[in-house]
């Protein structure tokens, strides 16, 4: 019995040591295993990823700080960086293989993209993020009227004069000149009957037509004296229905429109066409019915205080035609002649 016990004791006095060496072996192997294992994990995760670093700077190569830096990737990852005062950015653990966008926005600057694929494991630093200034650009608004712009070209051409002393307001030199407005019609119409210039002239043709004894009145200073009254009368309703009321009534323009380039032949059919083709308020060219009621009704009205021998349709027609073709030469003296030697004004 001693014995036995003896055996047992001894057995387990070789065991023990062997048993404890085997799990410090264990506990070792366990200790070596597992940062090895870590590593290789680690190892393994960061050859499928990389990084992207990146200096931001302006067309000076100086550095821009605090700009944003976007970072897009094709999954619809998105990333944000602000640059530090150095104006650098990075981006780490960025998925390797796939492309992505990286885009840089600063104040006062043009944007910049860019894309880029990295491999496993890369560090990828972009050398090229240069800014471009934005130009400054300032939009100026100058706003106008129609009327503020067509009283400025009215008054430019009431200081229109042949010879520095004979008035030429009812042409305009203006390429795209603004409507008149009815009240500047009427003012044209007032000033050219009152103008010195006109009683001149109205004398001068009296002492013409008492010359031809056209129209009919007797000889002599009272003679002289009606046909200048008749004149004055002729050209007062004229003026009036022809360059007033009629075409304020009929929203047309009573000025002839220089045309002053173009072929000789464009320029002259220009000029023979203005008495009978006139240009509306609206800008569109029409038939010139303030021109032909104007006279029409002028020659129509001189029934009245003409002698009989002058009056009746004939008269009327005649006279129409006379002025039509007077205004003809009128306009082809404008259209070539006049020109050179009127004061232009300016506005």
């Amino acid at each position: 019995m001693h014995n036995h016990s003896h055996t047992s004791s001894d057995r387990r006095s070789k065991v023990l040591p062997k048993l404890t060496s085997i799990l410090v072996l264990i506990a070792l192997g366990g200790v070596i295993l597992v940062p090895a294992v870590s590593a290789q994990s680690a190892e393994f995760a960061d050859t499928n990823t990389g990084s992207i670093l990146g200096t931001v700077v302006d067309i000076s190569d100086d550095p821009v700080p605090n700009a944003t830096v976007v970072l897009q990737g094709a999954a619809g990852d998105r990333f944000t960086e602000v640059t530090n005062e150095y104006g650098s950015f990075a981006f780490h653990h960025v998925t390797a293989g796939v492309a992505c966008q990286i885009t840089v926005s600063a104040e006062g600057f043009a944007e910049w993209t860019s894309s880029t694929t990295l491999e496993p494991g890369q560090e990828k630093t972009l050398t090229d993020v240069k800014l471009r200034i934005v130009a400054v650009q300032r939009a100026v608004t100058v706003s106008y009227s129609e009327k503020e712009v067509a009283t400025q070209e009215f008054k430019a051409e009431e200081q229109q004069r042949m010879f520095r002393f004979i008035p030429n307001t009812y042409v305009t030199y203006e390429p795209h000149p603004e409507p008149l407005t009815t009240g500047m019609k009427f003012h044209m119409a007032y000033k050219s009957i009152t103008n010195p210039v006109f009683f001149v002239r109205t004398a001068a043709w009296a002492g013409v037509q008492q010359a031809n004894d056209t129209p009919k009145y007797r000889q002599g200073a009272r003679g002289y004296g009606e046909r200048f009254g008749a004149g004055l009368a002729d050209a007062t309703t004229e003026g009036l229905f022809g360059n007033a009321i009629l075409p304020s009534l009929l929203h047309q323009d009573p000025r002839y429109f220089y045309q002053g380039t173009g072929t000789k032949w464009s320029r002259a059919r220009h000029a023979i066409l203005a008495p009978f083709i006139c240009k509306g308020d609206n800008g569109s060219l029409q038939p010139n019915y303030s021109t032909w009621g104007g006279s029409l009704i002028a020659s129509s009205i001189s029934n009245t205080y003409y002698p009989d021998s002058s009056r009746g349709p004939g008269h009327v027609f005649r006279t129409f035609g006379i002025g039509m073709s007077l205004r003809v030469v009128s306009s082809v003296a404008q259209e070539f002649i006049l020109d050179k030697f009127t004061n232009k004004g300016k506005h």
